[in-house]
């Protein structure tokens, strides 16, 4: 194996060891004394050391596995030191668990560039030259320079995947992966504030976005897999295991946030908010057994069910976004031809074709407008609120909460006035509003931070801030964080 680790993670252990043990000071002092930003800056130090540690682990990993590959039989590594595999070995010393071996193994295989086959010419060879394509050079750069942790550049490479060159020949042999590479830039900056499991999501949702085939594809694999089993314990309670396929699970999972929606937002409005509101803090019932509770009702209640006999004023539905350049058709028997995919309204995942020429068959569609001469969703000072078919366009735009922390789905936001109605006079226009889930819209009023927007004038875009609140000590205010889109419309090919 041709890795070097280099003293780069080394020196950054080092650094981040110093930096560490400054702060706790000479008689290593208890986290509890700490000051909020000594706490934070202890934490993300230790990161820092983590992350270093994390990549020399994976390289010595990778190397183990090597030296004990199966090829060597009983003179391999691992059958020295009297242990079948490389991954009990590392177990072993580590401490660790399979999965994290592994993971450090995959991790430390990436690091090694593949190498172009030596060509001889004339009697001379010259030396192998590294091969790595752009898109998987930078995101192999962002773990080896400790922008990335293991499980981020796990979560991104597993969730992207290689760019299926071989499905698209009437393509420029580079057009996707260059696609693949600003994927792979956009990621990178997103996974400074998403979560593990988002990050591996929205990868995926890319993935989707750049190969259209793939999805039809992928569907049809897990609609094949699909499964519902049960069975009895030792103690007579009983269990199941289901495997969903897209669509199905995709409406299991619109149904059930019809049920949380009382918990988890938006929240109730009208003249009986206040009844609506108490009688859902009264239910003692978990999230889990609401959730049990739920799809129990709708299998006793069945196909004619009144809705709010379990979904009380709102019953639950699935909504897909898909571009009107991907329906081709519309005779006058209504038959209309979807050429490319799309995505579920709540959390992005990909649907194929055909699956949303069914829904347009037996639902509709609502067309939503969109560039400049989309203004005609704009109400003004009309109305306070904003209209069924503005919700809609805000959540195609920003696909959930825009908080850039927060995952929520848009099935649980509120729509805000960047410019407040009262105070600020505000419209309710389109581009004024923004999606928040429950808890950030109550923190941005509560702790009054603010929300801007800024048109480049060139492109017609806009670019929407949020700006924290002034530090209550110093009287500092922080920088503003851009927000960016959680639509899939953000990963494009060309």
């Amino acid at each position: 194996m041709n890795l070097r680790l280099a003293s780069s993670p080394a020196m950054r252990l080092t650094d981040a060891a110093t930096r560490v043990a400054a702060r706790l000071g000479e008689g290593g002092a208890e986290v509890g004394t700490l000051t909020d930003d000594e706490l934070l800056g202890l934490l993300a130090d230790t990161t820092d050391a983590r992350k270093a540690l994390e990549l020399i682990v994976a390289g010595a990993s990778a190397e183990v596995a090597r030296r004990s590959s199966r090829e060597l039989g009983y003179e391999g590594l691992a059958q020295r030191k009297g242990l079948r595999t490389s991954t009990a070995l590392v177990q072993q010393i580590t401490g660790l668990g399979r999965a994290d071996v592994t993971r450090a193994v995959d991790a430390g295989k990436e690091l090694v560039p593949a190498l172009e086959p030596v060509v001889e010419v004339d009697g001379a060879c010259d030396a192998p030259v590294p091969v790595v394509e752009e898109w998987l050079g930078e995101l192999r750069g962002a773990l080896s320079s400790g922008s990335l942790t293991q499980a981020q550049f796990q979560a991104i490479r597993a969730g992207l995947g290689e760019p299926p060159v071989v499905r698209y020949p009437e393509l420029t042999p580079d057009f996707l992966p260059q696609a693949w590479a600003r994927s792979v830039r956009m990621l990178l900056e997103e996974a400074s504030f998403l979560s593990v499991e988002d990050l591996r999501h929205q990868a995926r949702v890319a993935r989707d976005r750049l190969d259209p085939v793939g999805v039809t594809l992928r569907f049809e694999e897990r609609f094949t897999a699909r499964s519902f089993r049960t069975w009895t314990d030792q103690d007579g309670q009983r269990h199941a295991h289901i495997l969903f396929d897209d669509e199905a699970g995709a409406w299991v999972d619109s149904l059930l946030q019809a049920a949380l929606r009382p918990r988890r937002g938006p929240r109730f409005v009208g003249a009986d908010a206040a009844d609506k509101t108490r009688a859902a803090e009264a239910d003692e019932r978990t999230n889990e057994q609401l959730q049990y509770d739920t799809i129990v009702a709708v299998l006793r209640t069945g196909a004619n069910a009144d809705p709010q006999q379990a979904f009380g004023d709102r019953q639950p539905g699935v909504r897909i976004v898909v571009e009107a350049s991907a329906v081709a058709g519309g005779d006058r028997r209504g038959e209309m031809e979807v050429t490319g995919v799309g995505h579920v309204e709540d959390g992005g995942h990909a649907l194929p074709g055909g699956v949303i020429e069914a829904r347009l068959c037996d639902s509709g569609a609502i067309p939503v407008m969109w560039g400049p001469d989309g203004r005609p969703l704009d109400v003004g000072r009309e109305l306070r609120l904003f209209t069924r078919k503005q919700r809609i366009a805000i959540a195609a735009r920003d696909g959930g909460c825009r908080w850039p922390s927060c995952g929520a789905p848009i099935s649980q936001c509120e729509y805000h006035h960047i410019d407040h109605w009262w105070e600020d006079h505000g419209r309710t226009d389109v581009d004024d509003g923004i999606a928040l889930c429950r808890n950030c819209h109550l923190r941005l009023h509560n702790q009054r931070w603010r929300i801007t927007r800024t048109r480049d004038p060139i492109s017609d875009a806009d670019t929407y801030w949020l700006h924290p609140p002034a530090d209550s000590v110093t009287g500092e205010v922080g920088t503003p964080v851009e927000l960016r889109s959680k639509s899939p419309r953000r990963f494009e090919a060309a």
